[in-house]
């Protein structure tokens, strides 16, 4: 029967094809905006480590003095270089990494090839098995590397192409501040989104080209980018920020159980009174720990204007779905000779209903590649704005498919309205008028 009503819908359709185009082109209109900003807020809204991000968290302290204490204002969002080496050394997770922003001067043995900087990460050896960082070539360094302030060095594919032609790099000697470093991995594509390991660097940047261990850029004085947030009379210059009252710093730690991730906060709060007991802390304990996606949310990582419009598109869509409703009760009752004729012969109510939402899915379904056309245009113009996401804006296959179940659904829900109105014709009357 379905190749029945299939067959019947397409030669209504064909019969009134102004008004059917006026049905797909309202249907694309709306499905085209919502999908364009739905999946820009998929997009940034997205986890960046499925399945993993459960067992990531960021412990927060607050070891500033008493002046302007609050009870229950949040703790700092980052950690100093004491607490974070505390933190770090006392190896309480499952795996922990202590991190920092900054760019590097790189010094290329090509010739022809003039000095430049890179955006760079100085961490620890952690980092890489924690957020499941892909290596194209080599391996992460060691936590004896780590210690010994070992001058070695992870880059990005991006700077490994640029240097040595996407060939297997390890081994190489890169120059940085007049510095050689030794290559001992190449990271494959990698761009976490967001760069939620650091929102201070921007929520959607570009995902770092060098990656250092955290004591060798202090022992080399790297310049650190990023926030820094400083109380008292400790100085806040880059050769004094092991012993400084600021916060610079940022903390992650892989706890893989709930009982691990209570007794792992327990243990912060153990630390602040220690700390608050030798003086370094004036507050009293004042700790958080929550998880990656809870970090994103406590930070709306998403920008507002992009949940704003993706509310107006769906507003927008439910315009056009009302007048598609119009549309397609105006088209159904002017058929009602027709539909009287087949309740006459026979047709169910039934029958009809099913008969007539067939129709409303064809509809759905035409303005559902109208809209997915639509929908590829505005991610374009979305690509070519200067927002720091735009380069994320691309469909993938879940969104696809939503677009055609959105606009097939939400067509066959149009129709459920004419569709019952026009089977409750009395076929009497319709014989009788004809």
């Amino acid at each position: 029967m379905f190749g029945y009503y299939l067959d019947l819908a397409l030669r209504s359709l064909r019969r009134n094809k102004m008004l059917t185009a006026l049905m797909v082109v309202a249907i694309a209109l709306g499905i085209g905006a919502s999908m364009t900003t739905l999946t820009v807020l998929h997009v940034l809204s997205g986890d960046p480590l499925p399945g993993k991000s459960a067992t990531l968290f960021y412990p927060q302290l607050d070891p500033r003095d008493s002046d302007g204490y609050v009870p229950g204002k949040m703790p700092m969002e980052q950690v100093t270089w004491i607490d974070g080496m505390n933190l770090l050394k006392s190896k309480r997770g499952d795996r922990q990494a202590l991190m920092s922003g900054g760019d590097v001067p790189i010094q290329p043995d090509q010739s022809g090839m003039d000095p430049f900087f890179a955006d760079a990460r100085f961490t620890s050896a952690d980092f890489f098995p924690m957020f499941n960082a892909p290596f194209l070539y080599g391996r992460p360094w060691s936590e004896a590397e780590d210690n010994s302030k070992a001058r070695v060095v992870v880059i990005g594919r991006e700077l490994n192409a640029k240097l040595y032609g996407d060939k297997d790099s390890t081994g190489q000697v890169l120059r940085m501040q007049d510095t050689a470093f030794r290559i001992v991995g190449v990271l494959d594509d990698w761009r976490p989104n967001p760069h939620f390991y650091d929102l201070n660097m921007g929520n959607y940047s570009d995902s770092e080209q060098v990656f250092v261990p955290l004591s060798t850029s202090r022992d080399l004085r790297f310049e650190h980018n990023g926030s820094m947030n400083c109380w008292g009379k400790g100085g806040s210059d880059d050769d004094h920020l092991e012993t400084s009252t600021c916060v610079w710093l940022q903390f992650w730690v892989q706890l893989n159980s709930p009982a691990k991730a209570a007794a792992y906060e327990e243990y912060l709060t153990h630390y602040s009174q220690e700390q608050k007991a030798l003086g370094r802390f004036q507050r009293p304990p004042n700790v958080r720990l929550p998880s990656l996606m809870q970090w994103m949310d406590i930070n709306k990582v998403v920008p507002g204007d992009v949940r704003l419009q993706a509310f107006l598109a769906f507003g927008f869509l439910l315009v056009c779905l009302v007048n598609t409703v119009g549309l397609m009760l105006a088209k159904f009752m002017r058929r009602s000779a027709e539909l009287g004729v087949r309740r006459a012969l026979g047709a169910s109510r039934r029958a009809l209903f099913a008969q007539l939402l067939v129709e409303s899915g064809v509809i759905g379904l035409s303005g559902g590649l109208g809209g997915l056309l639509l929908a590829l245009l505005g991610l374009w113009l979305v690509r070519h704005q200067p927002s720091d996401y735009a380069q994320l804006a691309h469909l993938d296959a879940s969104m696809l498919l939503i677009t055609f179940l959105l606009a097939v659904g939400a067509t066959l829900l149009a129709g459920l309205l004419p569709a019952w109105r026009a089977c409750q014709i009395t076929p009497a009357l319709q014989l009788k008028s004809n």
